[in-house]
């Protein structure tokens, strides 16, 4: 393997308005969600907390349900397609995500990427309880990626990025290349290259030409 790319779900893969939104709408809470995804982006609430008044709003609904549901949510087109560059080229496809696991496990089983990572919702009997089992927020993501890419006997400069916001910035600031794709002023900001579109495989060509340049200066 030569590498490993991390992708982003909320806002990268799942386009404007988010995830969040598009899952408040499913369970009826979409304003409250809508504010505090705004406060999450403008540093008011951390991410354990946007993440505690969510749960609360998926108790009772079944896994089966929501896995269901999830087939039908909206995502940029290419998907497939990219993982499946990724895997020609040697490079790890792997979710780095805040979205929730049983997201993330569903996008895992549906385009074939590696693993994923994400805050758990605790489960009693096939149904979200509404509480949360396990936290995590954007430097637990970039703790993920780091020791992901060691399991591989490889390191963060060996990594690339692919993110939109807040949440993305430590593993950014770590990752050997950090794309910023339809992302928000301060990823922009942080990002080594930006691009903008409908589909996840704009960031190609820029991965290819990371790859070029790591192959002409071998460790």
């Amino acid at each position: 393997m030569s590498g490993v790319v991390f992708v982003d779900i909320d806002g990268t893969l799942v386009p404007a308005p988010g995830l969040a939104v598009y899952v408040a709408r499913y369970l009826g809470t979409e304003a409250a969600m809508a504010e505090a995804e705004a406060d999450y982006a403008a540093g008011r609430l951390t991410n354990p907390q946007v993440a505690a008044a969510d749960a609360k709003t998926w108790s009772g609904c079944t896994e089966r349900e929501i896995d269901d549901w999830l087939a039908g949510v909206p995502l940029v087109d290419g998907i497939e397609e990219t993982v499946a560059w990724c895997r020609r080229q040697g490079l790890v496809p792997v979710l780095a995500t805040l979205a929730w696991q049983s997201i993330g496990k569903h996008l895992c089983q549906r385009f074939g990427f590696d693993a994923y990572c994400g805050p758990e919702l605790e489960t009693a009997e096939g149904r979200f309880t509404g509480r949360v089992l396990a936290e995590l927020d954007e430097y637990g993501k970039r703790d993920f990626a780091v020791r992901y890419a060691g399991s591989l006997g490889l390191s963060p400069q060996d990594c690339a990025a692919v993110g939109d916001s807040r949440s993305d910035l430590p593993l950014f600031r770590e990752a050997g290349l950090s794309i910023a794709f339809n992302a928000d002023q301060q990823a922009r900001a942080t990002a080594g290259a930006c691009v903008d579109g409908e589909d996840i495989r704009a960031v190609i060509p820029l991965l290819e030409d990371w790859l070029k340049v790591r192959g002409s200066n071998p460790k």
